[in-house]
């Protein structure tokens, strides 16, 4: 419980330039951002010639990124931030001449129509071959990877949806089950009237809707969300 007055204390960044610095990355990177469970299983996927998807990497991954697959840019989901994970992962990707674009995206909430339009014009600009990543590369990897399929691959809402599925982690019966209801709504849509993704998404999408209806389903299972501890 939180006192009166109690306020969260923010975080700053380490000094990843002095010794003592790099050590305190290193184990928020390690430790509090549970980067010693990646350190063998990336959850690492090619879902095109030119894209790949995978968990957060450490520096260490990013370099054989580069290395054995070429990458010239990696999306970074998460946002930025003064974590130790962030501030390595940025160092090891310019050594490593890798373009980093944070795009922050959530996993437990309806995307908007601004960030998925977002999403197409990223991955107009971007050089390729790419990689994107969140903490886990569960869902909000998954999300971007059904989009990156439907409006760079011209696939089918229906057969891009497979990317948000328990192969990559992802679990559709916590708050994450959001992501499934946004794109499952579309498509009770298309089979009713035949609409297209993005004429839907312009013009009948309403994301507060679509959020209300599947909390109500019951399809949330909360306790799943604080047992995976994911963001």
């Amino acid at each position: 419980m939180k006192l009166p007055g109690h306020k969260k204390r923010k975080h700053v960044a380490a000094d990843i330039n002095s010794r003592s610095g790099r050590l305190r990355a290193e184990r928020e990177m390690t430790i509090s951002d549970h980067g010693f469970l990646r350190e063998s299983f990336q959850n690492l996927h090619k879902i095109s010639d030119e894209m790949w998807r995978a968990n957060q990497p450490n520096p260490r991954q990013v370099a054989e990124h580069a290395r054995l697959r070429g990458i010239n840019t990696i999306i970074n989901l998460r946002g930025p931030s003064t974590r130790g994970y962030y501030l390595l992962e940025k160092e090891a990707c310019e050594r490593n001449g890798i373009e980093l674009i944070d795009f922050q995206v959530y996993s437990r909430d309806t995307p908007t129509v601004e960030k998925v339009l977002e999403a197409k014009d990223l991955f107009e600009r971007i050089r390729y071959p790419a990689l994107m990543h969140c903490k886990s590369g569960a869902d909000r990897a998954g999300l971007m990877s059904v989009l990156y399929m439907i409006f760079r691959q011209q696939e089918p809402v229906r057969v891009a949806v497979r990317h948000l599925s328990k192969k990559y982690l992802h679990m559709r019966e916590g708050k994450t089950g959001l992501l499934d209801a946004f794109f499952e709504t579309y498509l009770d849509a298309e089979a009713e009237t035949g609409v297209a993704f993005e004429d839907w998404l312009k013009n009948e999408y309403d994301r507060v809707q679509v959020k209300a209806d599947f909390l109500k389903s019951g399809k949330a299972k909360l306790g799943l969300d604080r047992l995976l501890r994911r963001e």
